[in-house]
């Protein structure tokens, strides 16, 4: 398994300062982790680490190849259960990120269902989050598949953060080969579920991961919320069984994998704990 770092060192930088920083660190992969439709002042004016899903994917990809980088996926992560609406990062955007990975030779694109942040969204019953989670995503899965791209869902709510809600969601879409797992290890230990067991019930289906450990105080957290967008700590330093999970999944369809840990001592210490399990 190959390791990777997101896209997102340094705050109010480009892109571009971005990628040089992971280089600088010696890693070899990193994802399309931030980025918006249309045109966004942040970028135009250097303050914004984010690549445009109408880019011309060429542009995107010599970016990456500029600082000796490969992309590994992009990231699409939506907020699939609040009514639809051109504001909100959903289908539209996911539907261009299958697009812009199509067009630089990247096979995943990882999303997520989100966290409802309307009245509407939270009220809505089991059932029904699958059911408008799944209506939202016919259309991304039925483009990838044409464009031979691979739809991963990834637990960051409260659908994807169990076992239950993922398997609910592939099988309300009728199991397509092209739809996966981003296993994030983190976020499905902080949602309450057991990354090695969530490892072991989709192994066939992970094929991309993104790692994260979390500290002993995270414990009370577990069960009200549904992701983080990065580590505090080392892997290694928490009580997530990463070894764990690694184990599982050593001998999965996995190629690529990101870290997702704060601060670069805590992500080169990071790095060194997963190539001591025997990632690359």
């Amino acid at each position: 398994m190959k390791v990777g770092c997101f896209a997102l060192v340094d705050p109010f930088s480009l892109l571009d300062h971005q990628l040089e920083r992971v280089a600088g660190m010696g890693f070899k992969y990193a994802d399309v982790t931030d980025n918006h439709p249309g045109g966004i002042l942040g970028r135009e004016f250097g303050f914004t680490a984010t690549a445009s899903l109408d880019d011309h994917p060429q542009d995107v990809l010599s970016l990456f190849e500029k600082h000796g980088l490969t992309v590994t996926s992009v990231c699409a992560h939506a907020n699939l259960l609040d009514a639809s609406s051109p504001a909100r990062y959903a289908t539209n955007e996911i539907l261009k990120a299958v697009r812009l990975a199509a067009g630089m030779g990247v096979q995943d694109v990882i999303t997520t269902e989100g966290e409802a942040k309307g009245t509407w969204g939270h009220n809505l019953s089991w059932e029904e989050q699958v059911f408008v989670t799944a209506e939202k995503l016919v259309e991304p899965v039925r483009l990838a598949a044409h464009y031979n791209v691979r739809i991963l869902l990834e637990p960051h709510g409260p659908l994807t953060g169990s076992i239950d809600g993922i398997t609910a969601i592939m099988e309300k879409l009728g199991n397509p080969d092209n739809l996966g797992v981003n296993l994030d290890t983190g976020n499905s230990w902080l949602a309450g579920a057991d990354p090695v067991e969530m490892a072991k019930t989709f192994k066939d289906r992970i094929w991309h991961v993104h790692w994260k450990d979390l500290p002993e105080d995270w414990e009370a957290k577990r069960g009200t919320m549904y992701g983080c967008g990065f580590g505090p700590i080392a892997l290694g330093d928490g009580v997530i069984d990463l070894a764990g999970v690694y184990d599982v999944l050593k001998d999965s369809p996995v190629e690529y994998s990101t870290l997702e840990v704060g601060g670069d001592d805590n992500m080169l210490k990071s790095y060194a704990f997963l190539q001591s399990l025997g990632a690359k």
